[in-house]
């Protein structure tokens, strides 16, 4: 039945970081659902298995795979990755990764094979002055550790027309997102990271940058999408000179400089365009982990080829 490791693949396949975030997962299909937390820890232990068979009715609504409940009970745990994986389109590698570390305590920063988040950045994001308005605009962003292993520090750097901009701040490092807040209690200027779960290798983080203009006739509040791409070669970067990329360069061209040669450096520059263009003027913007997922299977690849 293997229905402990059926949870946790579960789990990682709704996002879940904790029994509370699988419970709520439930909740959404179910709001009466027998799904227990209490219980789900003997159910994750393998000590015992849902007897109420309702909790396999929720359990199939929530995996939206063409079965019936009982299949959950059969099948064996090959077929049942199998089908969540060829169904919705997920990488297997990483969601039997994720669902190993579901539950367990995590240095900051690490994945559960000790991939670590620490490192330099190449950042992408859309210019905010409303005279580069149109432009990409590149930073950096480097990752460390600072006073042990328990504190994650950032500092952020950008090369603008009349100033060097450097803020430094924390990183913090969840199982649901990477936060990011750079600027201290004496800078005039504060941005904001929220980004998806970091995954080994790390070749790529991606989300929101959040703060407000720097260079204009105005303090305006300014939110963009954001790449970060990371640097085998850190001192490569350092006199890039970073700053806004001339609108004949396309950012594969740019990541040329540093050693990042990219297979397919037209269609990466499509798949980049589109993560970074606003998929609506309606309401929130919120990026899909599908639209996150081609560039990090673009970048794990040319990082783990070379």
């Amino acid at each position: 039945m293997n229905i402990d490791r059926k949870l946790r693949l579960t789990a990682a396949f709704v996002g879940a970081a904790t029994r509370k975030d699988l419970a709520a997962a439930f909740r959404r299909v179910n709001p009466a659902t027998a799904f227990d937390v209490d219980r789900a820890d003997k159910w994750l232990q393998g000590r015992s298995t849902p007897r109420q068979f309702s909790v396999y009715e929720d359990w199939i609504k929530m995996l939206e795979l063409p079965k019936q409940a009982d299949w959950i009970v059969d099948c064996d745990l090959d077929s049942f990755v199998g089908q969540i994986c060829e169904h919705h389109g997920r990488d297997r590698q990483q969601l039997e990764r994720r669902a190993m570390a579901f539950g367990k305590p995590q240095q900051p920063g690490q994945d559960d094979r000790g991939a670590t988040i620490v490192g330099r950045y190449a950042c992408y994001s859309h210019s905010w002055s409303p005279y580069f308005r149109g432009q990409f605009i590149r930073g950096t962003l480097v990752i460390e550790q600072e006073h042990g292993p328990q504190r994650l520090t950032a500092t952020y750097i950008e090369h603008l027309p009349t100033m060097r901009l450097q803020l430094k701040g924390h990183v913090t490092v969840t199982r649901r997102s990477v936060y990011i807040h750079v600027g201290g209690p004496g800078d005039d200027t504060h941005f904001f990271f929220a980004l998806f779960p970091f995954s080994p290798p790390g070749s790529v983080l991606g989300g929101y940058l959040a703060g407000t203009t720097v260079l204009g006739p105005e303090s305006q509040p300014s939110a963009t999408r954001v790449v970060l791409v990371r640097l085998k070669q850190a001192d490569m970067q350092s006199n890039a000179g970073d700053g806004y990329l001339d609108p004949a360069l396309t950012i594969p061209q740019d990541l040329a400089r540093f050693d990042i040669d990219l297979a397919q450096p037209d269609v990466a520059d499509l798949q980049l365009r589109r993560f970074l263009t606003r998929a609506s003027d309606a309401g929130a913007d919120q990026i899909a982990t599908d639209d996150f997922q081609p560039l990090v299977e673009m970048f794990d690849r040319e990082w783990l080829g070379r």
